[in-house]
């Protein structure tokens, strides 16, 4: 019987891949920045994880696209197993129009190469606008001489906008409350009060104007308002005859009860009637009076009475 030889079977068995010393990765590793208006700047940080086992050093970086930088990121870097750093970049449009970079970094870890994307699009940047609401303040009748105030708005549109001076066309409009030079965020506003100071009657006009950076400087305001003369008051007095031998009166007034008093007619009363023309808006009198005789005898103060004039 022919022996047959022994067929000798040898299994290669592979042995479990073990975790890479080193391993770079980048979450995410593109971003769009969008739409980027022209000379502005808009940043963004890519994460960096060593996903190995031992600590990786980042030793150099560089980027395509004239539009894209990297932000402060100084070489080199250590990362160690498990850990992450932020890589920051900048898009810088300088042209309108659709723009690629591709920023690269060169380290310890296997592969070696890391490429990030991005993208955006430079957009034409608007020229800021001032605006100011309402377009118009109308003050009414103002008393001369007394004032009133009114508040508008003044908001930025487009772009930043820097106040640097204000004026009024008239000594009778005031513009109060803004500290100049003062800059408003475009989407922002703040207020401005207007005040109004007739000096005589009738209606009065003027301008309150703005001077900014603004494409629309002077941004202008509309004012008008009438001037309306005080209102004229009195007292009217009235009082009781006394003896038969009275030949008048002396009327007095004071501005404290129980005096002192001080004579207001020129010359002696001889009727019970006195009209106080010469009164003050917002100001109370006292008034008193006295007899005199055909002897030329002066009575004491008679009762008092108080009199509140009305403002205005």
């Amino acid at each position: 019987m022919r022996a047959f030889p022994l067929l000798a079977v040898l299994l290669l068995c592979a042995a479990p891949a073990s975790l890479r010393a080193q391993e770079l990765h980048c979450e995410p590793c593109g971003h769009s920045f969008g739409s980027v208006r022209i000379g502005s700047s808009s940043s963004f940080s890519f994460k960096l994880l060593n996903t190995g086992n031992e600590t990786l050093r980042i030793t150099s970086k560089s980027e395509q696209g004239s539009e894209f930088s990297f932000g402060r990121f100084p070489l080199p870097v250590r990362v160690r197993p498990g850990a992450g750093v932020e890589l920051p970049v900048i898009f810088t449009p300088t042209a309108k129009g659709d723009s690629k970079g591709v920023f690269q970094l060169v380290s310890t870890a296997k592969g070696s190469l890391l490429t990030m994307h991005a993208t955006g699009a430079g957009e034409v940047a608007m020229d800021p606008h001032l605006e100011i609401t309402p377009a118009t303040l109308n003050f009414g009748n103002v008393t001369v001489g007394s004032s009133t105030e009114l508040e508008a708005t003044l908001a930025a549109s487009n772009a930043a906008v820097t106040i640097s001076s204000d004026q009024s066309t008239s000594s009778e409009f005031a513009l109060l409350g803004l500290n100049l030079p003062v800059t408003i965020q475009a989407g922002h506003s703040i207020p401005v009060t207007i005040q109004f100071t007739p000096s005589v009657s009738g209606t009065a006009s003027a301008k309150a104007e703005f001077i900014s950076n603004a494409a629309n400087s002077p941004t202008i305001e509309q004012l008008t308002g009438t001037g309306v003369a005080p209102a004229s008051h009195s007292v009217d007095l009235s009082w009781d005859p006394g003896a038969e031998n009275i030949v008048g009166y002396n009327v007095y007034r004071g501005m404290v009860q129980g005096g002192p008093y001080e004579q207001i007619n020129t010359a002696l009363d001889s009727s019970t009637n006195y009209t106080d023309s010469a009164v003050v808006s917002g100001t109370t009198y006292y008034y008193v009076t006295t007899e005199v005789n055909t002897l030329g005898e002066e009575s004491g103060y008679s009762n008092v009475a108080k009199a509140v004039i009305p403002s205005p």
